[in-house]
């Protein structure tokens, strides 16, 4: 099982309750501190923060004086616009002392459904952490209806995590844990230390969320739980409104932990390994070489290209004796992989016009 100092890639879903004071609409500015506290000296160890953070509209109704019951659309999408202002600079401000860069990265469910649209999120964040940044994503409320949106951070969480290939994520919420039922209406209630597989006994057991500012119930959580298990992520429910929550979890503080199904290396793989294949690419024995010593397909080792296929789709990778190797994510479409086959990874821009990746597959997008 993971935890948060064994971890390498940390995502951190924090709720509007342990944000926002819900009476004056203000911002919890010494909790907000502590947490930066905490990010940063997970940073300090070497790890990859990745915070997913709501509090957008609760901030910003706090800003236009809006009331506490539900708004209309446009008045969350108004509220959302002033408090996105709102709540990144509080992330800057807290984590600047630290010497953290943050990254405001706002996204709709459609970013996510898209291909093209979540492969250029993936890129963007990973390229952000090599560089030592913080991401803070949030939904983007302001341009996000029904139909495009996630709903609850909880599922938004574990899409980032599993985008980036993170191996733990941490839902601070309002409760401490995954109970068997809802711990402020049953006193009875038991709080799970770990599950290691999400049972329909255990669906059945999912109540709603108690909370007037957070929309994510269990039921929300534990489907965030199973898109990131299955993914290789382990996952925990903690009480978060403690100061220091991230240290309070590692010390010993009560929550649930949901175990993963292997690691994100292996799940990624598994999950290209069972695609359909939108085309085919035949490549050289020198490419076969390479691709067997872990190394990335490059546009030189390319014999043939045949297929109609878009940027990211899956890719049968076949040997000069037409035998099937693996399957990868295209880095280019049809065309542009037709125009680049067997040239030098050097001559890309002259050929397509544009600067462009070096790797046709990358390593990381192949299953062998």
């Amino acid at each position: 099982m993971a935890t948060l100092t064994t971890a390498n890639r940390v995502v951190v879903k924090i709720g509007s309750a342990l944000l926002v004071d819900r009476a004056t609409g203000k911002l919890k500015s010494d909790w907000l501190k502590s947490l930066a506290d905490d990010v940063a000296w997970l940073k300090g160890q070497g790890k990859d923060v990745i915070l997913v953070s709501s509090g957008s509209i609760a901030l910003g109704r706090g800003v236009l004086g809006l009331p506490a019951a539900d708004l209309a659309l446009e008045q969350s999408q108004a509220a959302a616009a002033v408090g996105q202002i709102q709540l990144a600079r509080a992330y800057e401000e807290a984590l600047t002392p630290h010497q953290i860069t943050t990254a405001q990265v706002l996204v709709t469910l459609e970013d996510s459904a898209n291909r093209r649209r979540y492969l250029n999120s993936r890129s963007t964040l990973r390229t952000l952490l090599r560089m030592g940044v913080v991401p803070i994503v949030n939904e983007n409320d302001t341009i996000a209806t029904d139909e495009i949106r996630y709903g609850d951070n909880d599922r938004l969480g574990a899409q980032v995590a599993v985008t980036v290939g993170a191996d733990c994520l941490v839902l601070l919420s309002d409760v401490d844990g995954f109970y068997s039922a809802n711990p402020g209406i049953d006193p009875t209630a038991k709080r799970f230390e770990t599950i290691t597989e999400i049972t329909p006994e255990i669906e059945a057991m999912a109540g709603e969320g108690i909370s007037g500012l957070s929309k994510g119930g269990m039921i929300t959580k534990l489907l965030a739980a199973k898109m990131a298990t299955a993914e290789g992520c382990a996952m925990v429910i903690s009480e978060g409104s403690a100061m220091n929550p991230l240290k309070s979890l590692e010390n010993g503080a009560n929550c649930t932990w949901f175990t993963a199904d292997g690691d994100p290396h292996t799940a990624r793989k598994r999950w290209i390994a069972t695609m359909k294949p939108q085309g085919e690419i035949t490549v050289d024995d020198g490419a076969v070489r390479a691709l067997n010593s872990g190394k990335s397909l490059l546009p030189a080792g390319v014999r043939h290209v045949e297929g109609d296929f878009g940027r990211g789709e899956p890719l049968a990778i076949r040997g000069p004796d037409g035998r099937k190797l693996g399957q990868g994510l295209a880095r280019y479409t049809a065309a542009e992989a037709k125009a680049i086959q067997g040239r030098k990874s050097a001559e890309i821009e002259d050929i397509l016009g544009y600067a462009a990746r070096a790797a046709l597959i990358h390593r990381d997008d192949m299953a062998l």
